[in-house]
């Protein structure tokens, strides 16, 4: 009886290995630190809310995430604490302050948030492993990015960050 239920066990953990690429869990290389995550599932939380906040977006000469500057070139031993760096950014100043009525949005916002906590999460584990190093690099590129975030007043940021959330989520998807 034991041997049939650890059997059972170990044929479920295999099935869901080989099922969870197939629906949308991405594997992310960041350096030596490697996390999967539900990029698709969050894709899909700020498709919903993509055209709400990129129309109450009224800077459009200015970008707070510069994809070849500040994401695009990051090397991949820099990119797990710019990650963190970003989360934690949008986690208490971007999703914790977007003001709206609309109750769905508002929704939709708080699950992208819990998405983001899900990945700190697993950050933290590898910064504990110390696989998660915080070097020159991301510490440049995050203060380039928070300086372009902080010469926009904060709601205009936050709504400026939260429209930019596809280059994060593309540069995400591209961390292999």
């Amino acid at each position: 009886m034991k041997g049939s239920r650890l059997a059972f066990g170990l044929l479920s953990v295999v099935f869901c290995l080989l099922w969870a690429p197939s629906t949308g869990f991405k594997t992310l290389h960041l350096g030596s630190c490697v996390i999967t995550t539900n990029l698709e599932e969050i894709q899909s939380g700020f498709s919903k809310i993509r055209d709400t906040v990129q129309a109450k977006d009224e800077n459009i000469d200015i970008r707070i995430l510069r994809r070849t500057e500040s994401l695009q070139d990051t090397k991949p031993s820099a990119r797990c604490c710019l990650l963190r760096h970003l989360l934690r950014l949008y986690l208490d100043r971007v999703f914790k302050n977007y003001q709206t009525s609309d109750h769905n949005t508002l929704r939709n916002i708080s699950s992208l948030a819990n998405s983001f906590l899900t990945i700190k999460k697993g950050l933290r584990l590898c910064h504990a492993r110390m696989t998660c190093h915080c070097g020159e690099e991301a510490t440049e590129k995050y203060s380039q990015i928070l300086s372009h975030f902080e010469k926009l007043d904060l709601q205009e940021a936050v709504v400026k960050a939260l429209g930019e959330l596809d280059i994060l989520l593309r540069w995400m998807e591209e961390t292999e």
